[in-house]
């Protein structure tokens, strides 16, 4: 079959592998995640830290991803997009050896401080190679791009239940695991883009500020994604502590989260497609504070279960969404864009330590009303997202327009 050229000098079949490429990166940074949310009681465990403490220690990825992240524009720009992805996503995938390794408070803020480093500047490669692609694509691919997240972040979680069902030790685990998605995280960033920049083009900024048209649209990000961070790290510990079920049970809040927030991103652009971006936020944020409402007042852990299931169902299109509005927003859309990621990145990365820090002075089950309030946030805020429903319904989200100009190689 002959390849013809795209208007940016790549073939339309090597575009097309670079879909498929990225998907499979997308599924391999989830896995790192589901694999780690399964065994937080077993760290905690390991490390003899409280909830507090623990709390205290997920906010360390947070540091270090804020630190970090900026770093990763200029790691692409001095190396290429292929090869700073596939050093980024590597060092991503080993760090998920180091949590478990930790004997106590201060290294495990130490290993989850480049645990979060890692994650976040891997996150920001792999973005911007999937919305490059959508470019070229000239259709939507980012929903199902982070479809294949979560189908990633559901394979780990399963993979993590079913250790943790074993009683199997976590370092075992981690190690095993991590030596497995390093192998095919490198095998998929083969045939990504290999993008670099021009040679006089200036390396972009270290930081910027979102505008103001981006805030509104980032604090419906930061609901959804406070949820979801929220519900990843600590679901299992919830089950556990709150709950009583067993090891094995606990692990499985994690999956059924993952496993709702799978399916909702898969269809999710059909569902957008048809119902616009503010009904279906709406909707969702309705789904999303009945499972926090099911968490809190659950009777039994199969109630919670379903719970942790509406929850991730509810809030698992919201970010596609706002990166779609912020996109129509202002002068200026990649600033906006930009403005709109660091405020719903961030709302996950702080997540998992606001609600340990709030379960050391009350309890989890307060933690958890406060995903609910935040939940429901959701419904009252989803006019903002207006700007992004007549490009939406023509079938897509709206890519940042581009920071700088790149060429193939």
């Amino acid at each position: 079959m002959t390849t013809k050229p795209t208007a940016t000098g790549f073939g339309t079949d090597q575009v097309r592998r670079a879909r498929y490429a990225v998907a499979a990166v997308f599924t391999v940074h989830g896995a790192v995640t589901g694999s780690f949310a399964t065994r937080v009681p077993w760290i905690q465990d390991h490390a003899s830290v409280s909830a507090g403490q623990l709390g205290l220690a997920l906010a360390f990825p947070a540091i270090g991803a804020s630190l970090a992240m900026p770093l990763a524009g200029r790691v692409s720009h001095r190396f290429g997009a292929r090869t700073a992805l596939r050093g980024l996503l590597a060092l991503w995938t080993l760090a998920l050896i180091l949590p478990a390794l930790a004997p106590d408070l201060l290294t495990l803020c130490a290993a989850l401080f480049v645990y979060g480093a890692s994650a976040g500047m891997s996150d920001v490669a792999m973005n911007a190679l999937g919305v490059e692609v959508e470019n070229r694509l000239d259709k939507s691919i980012m929903s199902g791009l982070h479809g294949m997240w979560s189908v990633g972040a559901l394979i780990g979680s399963a993979a993590g239940t079913v250790a943790a069902h074993a009683g199997t030790d976590a370092r075992l685990h981690h190690t095993v695991a991590a030596l497995v998605l390093t192998a095919f995280g490198l095998f998929a960033c083969r045939h990504v883009l290999d993008l670099r920049s021009e040679p006089d083009e200036e390396p972009p900024p270290r930081f910027t500020l979102p505008p103001r048209s981006a805030l509104l649209i980032g604090a419906v990000g930061f609901c959804a994604v406070f949820a979801e961070g929220a519900s990843m790290d600590w679901s299992a510990v919830y089950l556990r502590d709150v709950m009583g079920s067993s090891a094995g049970l606990a692990a499985a809040s994690t999956t059924a989260f993952a496993l709702m927030m799978a399916i909702a991103r898969i269809a999710g652009d059909r569902i957008v497609d048809r119902f616009g971006a503010v009904r279906t936020v709406r909707v969702g944020g309705f789904m999303a504070t009945a499972g926090g409402l099911l968490v809190v007042l659950a009777p039994g852990p199969a109630a919670a279960l379903c719970g942790f299931g509406l929850l991730g169902l509810g809030v698992a299109v919201v970010v596609p969404l706002t990166f779609a509005a912020a996109g129509r927003s202002g002068d200026n859309p990649s600033r906006a864009i930009a403005g709109v990621a660091t405020i719903t990145y961030t709302s996950g990365l702080i997540a998992p330590s606001a609600v340990g820090s709030l379960a050391e002075a009350t309890s989890l089950l307060a933690s958890f009303g406060l995903v609910t309030v935040l939940a429901f946030g959701l419904v009252l805020g989803a006019g903002v997202l207006r700007a992004g429903d007549r490009k939406v319904a023509d079938g897509g989200v709206p890519a940042p327009a581009p920071t700088g100009s790149t060429t193939g190689s």
